[in-house]
């Protein structure tokens, strides 16, 4: 098996946070409190939800408004950015994570495919 190129995240992770420090300034102004990891959590299962549905808009078989691809594109990255969020939460570094995670299952694959 050749030698894998590990994935470098930080860069996505630091803009995803970012992003959720301005999120947190406006839940503290409206609830006056930031969301809690189950709260996050549903904001995320939410978007992974409706990636079901524009794949069906994709194929014709779900009308929406807007362009299948132009909303799965959104949706595909803020599914990405939730689970920065949720790693940072959680206390989880998702470049080492990610890349242990791909060494394991492409070192499995290849072994069930040689």
């Amino acid at each position: 098996m050749s030698a894998s190129k590990h994935a470098a995240l930080a860069d996505a992770r630091d803009r995803a946070l970012e992003v959720r420090a301005l999120y947190e300034i406006l839940e503290q102004r409206l609830n006056g409190k930031v969301w809690s990891d189950h709260e996050l959590m549903l904001g995320f299962s939410n978007d992974v939800g409706y990636i079901g549905r524009l794949l069906l808009a994709r194929e014709g078989t779900w009308d929406i408004d807007g362009n299948p691809t132009s909303e799965l594109e959104h949706k595909l990255s803020e599914s990405l950015w939730w689970i920065f969020v949720l790693a940072d939460r959680l206390g989880i570094d998702m470049t080492d994570s990610y890349n242990k995670t791909m060494d394991k299952i492409q070192a499995g694959l290849a072994n069930a495919v040689a």
